[in-house]
C-alpha cells in the first residue's frame, strides 16, 4: 500500500520553505482546508436542499448573486476570522474589505482576498465551480485594524496562492512559491491527499478556451488568433480543440494540467476587462508562473500590475508559455510584452 501524505502533513513537512516560517501560514491553510471541506459539503447538497438559484441581491460588481456564493463567502469569512492568523479579508461578494476588530485578529500576520465561489451561475446546471484564494503579508502594523494598502498590493507580493475545484472530484491547488501541488479530497477519511505532486504545465498545449461570440468585440488581432487556432497545420498539431466552460476554475485547471491558454480579454462595451485583477486573476496568474506558464492583461505581467481599488478589473491571457506568446503576437494594440 503506498504512503499517503494528507495536506496538513505535507505544509507540516514543508514549512521550513516558507518565507516566515513562524507557523501562522500553516495554520493560514489549513483554516482554508476546513473551509473548503464545508463549501463542498453543502455543493454536493445543492440539489436535495433550498440553496439553489438566485439569492434576490446582486453584489458590488452589478452580478445576481447566489445563494452559494453567500454561503461560500460567510463560510470562508468564519473559517479566517477565528483561525486569528488574519488580520482583515477582502472578498469579490463585498463592496469593501473588512478589518476583523479582535486583539488575535489584529495582531494577525495576513490579509486574505478571495473569490467565494468562481463560476456561480453555473450552479444550476451541475457545471465544476471553484474558490480562488490569494493571501499577502500586511503592510499595517500589526496590532491595528488592517486597512485598505494592506490589500492593494501587486500579485508579485502574494505568499501564497491557490484555488478549489468542485467538479467530479474536489482538488484543491496551492503553491507557496515553491512550485504547485494539488490535493484530492477523499471523502472516505475527510481529508484532501497529495494527488498531483509539483505540477508542471507543459510548455504548449493544444487547447484554447475563449468565448468565441465576442471576438467581434475584441481586439482585431485575436480573432486573427482564433483563426489560426482552427487552422490545419500537423507541424503544431493544429487545428487546436476549443474547450470554454465558462467557469474561470475549471478551464483554468484543465489547460495547467493538459497544456492550453485561457483568454478573457478586454472588449468594445468591456474596456476594462471583465475578470477581478486581485481575486481571480492574480492568484491564477501565481499558480502559473510558479508551474513554468505566463499572464499578462494582453500589455504587461499581471504580477507586476499595481491596483488602484479592490474590484479592479483586467483582460487576461493565461496558460502555457508558447500559447500565450503566440496569442500576443497577434494583439494589434499591445505594448511591450514582458516574458517572464
Amino acid at each position: 500500500m503506498s504512503m499517503i501524505t494528507t495536506l496538513n502533513d505535507f505544509i507540516l513537512d514543508r514549512q521550513k520553505d516558507f518565507a516566515y516560517a513562524t507557523g501562522e501560514l500553516t495554520s493560514l491553510l489549513n483554516d482554508i482546508s476546513v473551509a473548503s471541506k464545508i463549501v463542498n459539503r453543502d455543493v454536493n447538497r445543492a440539489g436535495l436542499v433550498d440553496i439553489l438559484g438566485a439569492k434576490g441581491e446582486t453584489n458590488v460588481q452589478g452580478e445576481e448573486q447566489q445563494k452559494l456564493d453567500v454561503i461560500a463567502d460567510d463560510a470562508f469569512i468564519r473559517a479566517f476570522k477565528t483561525g486569528g492568523e488574519v488580520c482583515g479579508i477582502a472578498s469579490e461578494e463585498n463592496d469593501d474589505f473588512v478589518a476583523f476588530d479582535d486583539e488575535t485578529a489584529m495582531n494577525g500576520k495576513y490579509v486574505v482576498l478571495f473569490d467565494p465561489l468562481d463560476g456561480s451561475s453555473n450552479i444550476d446546471v451541475n457545471v465544476s465551480i471553484g474558490t480562488i484564494f490569494s493571501i499577502y503579508r500586511r503592510i499595517s502594523e500589526p496590532g491595528t485594524p488592517a486597512v485598505l494598502e494592506d490589500f492593494l498590493q501587486k500579485g508579485a507580493d502574494q505568499v501564497a496562492a491557490g484555488y478549489v475545484l468542485f467538479g467530479s472530484s474536489t482538488m484543491l491547488v496551492y503553491s507557496t512559491g515553491n512550485g504547485v501541488n494539488g490535493f484530492t479530497l477523499d471523502p472516505s477519511i475527510g481529508e484532501f491527499c497529495l494527488s498531483h505532486p509539483d505540477i508542471k504545465s507543459p510548455e504548449t498545449g493544444r487547447i484554447y478556451s475563449i468565448n468565441e461570440g465576442n471576438l467581434d468585440r475584441c481586439d482585431p488581432g485575436l480573432k486573427e488568433y482564433a483563426e489560426y487556432c482552427r487552422e490545419d497545420d500537423a507541424s503544431t498539431g493544429r487545428p487546436y480543440s476549443g474547450r470554454y466552460i465558462g467557469s474561470l476554475v475549471a478551464d483554468f485547471h484543465r489547460n495547467l494540467l493538459k497544456g492550453g491558454i485561457y483568454v478573457y480579454p478586454t472588449t468594445n462595451n468591456c474596456p476594462e476587462g471583465r475578470l477581478r485583477l486581485l481575486y481571480e486573476c492574480n492568484p491564477l496568474a501565481f499558480i502559473a508562473e510558479q508551474a513554468g506558464g505566463i499572464a499578462t492583461d494582453g500589455h504587461q505581467r499581471i504580477l507586476d500590475i499595481e491596483p488602484k481599488t479592490l474590484h479592479e478589473r483586467c483582460g487576461y491571457y493565461v496558460g502555457s508559455t508558447v500559447m500565450v506568446e503566440k496569442a500576443m503576437s497577434y494583439l494589434k494594440h499591445k505594448e511591450a510584452f514582458i516574458n517572464v
